[in-house]
């Protein structure tokens, strides 16, 4: 069936003309349906601005309380936004705990072969990344464990598939310790 142009809805565009998704999303990054009277009870969640411009130690902070909290979309977004708007050196690491991030999202949807893919590209980049710099604890935040775990994860799922994974080892710790 062929559409005429005034039958498609506007699309959402930034200040630039890049095209942007205003769609309300729930905890997991799902868009939800435009209507109001369509959407789930879990609507309403927090969008992360797709300008969002954040220091490294901001970013870590944030990413970690929505990754704690069950929410790895949404610290994606924010790892995504330090990815793109940090410090060159820095962007493999962003890079990196951004596609952790989307594999632990991956998870909780319940794609297997998503969250392995993801977890593994994730931890690579964090790695290469940490080889440059040489610090495993950048803004606080613990490398080596985060690798562990993203590693762990992978291998599991990949062995076991999701079944055997409790909810709490989807939401890891970002910092060291109690900030």
């Amino acid at each position: 069936m062929d559409r005429e142009p005034g039958d498609r809805q506007a699309r959402d565009r930034d200040p630039s003309g890049r095209p942007r998704n205003a769609r309300p999303r729930d905890g997991l990054g799902r868009p939800l349906a435009r209507d109001a009277s369509q959407q789930r009870a879990d609507a309403g969640q927090d969008r992360i601005p797709d300008d969002l411009v954040i220091t490294g130690r901001d970013a870590a902070v944030l990413a970690d309380r929505l990754l704690r909290d069950g929410r790895p979309f949404h610290a994606h977004e924010v790892l995504e936004a330090a990815w793109k708007t940090g410090p060159p050196d820095e962007r493999d690491l962003w890079q990196g705990l951004a596609q952790i991030a989307v594999g632990l999202t991956h998870a909780r949807r319940g794609n297997a072969r998503g969250a392995v893919t993801l977890l593994r590209r994730g931890t690579e980049n964090v790695r290469a990344a940490g080889e440059q710099s040489g610090d495993p604890r950048p803004y606080g935040m613990d490398i080596p464990a985060v690798l562990m775990a993203a590693e762990d994860l992978a291998a599991r799922i990949e062995e076991h598939g999701l079944d055997h994974i409790r909810p709490a080892e989807l939401s890891p710790r970002l910092l060291t310790g109690a900030m």
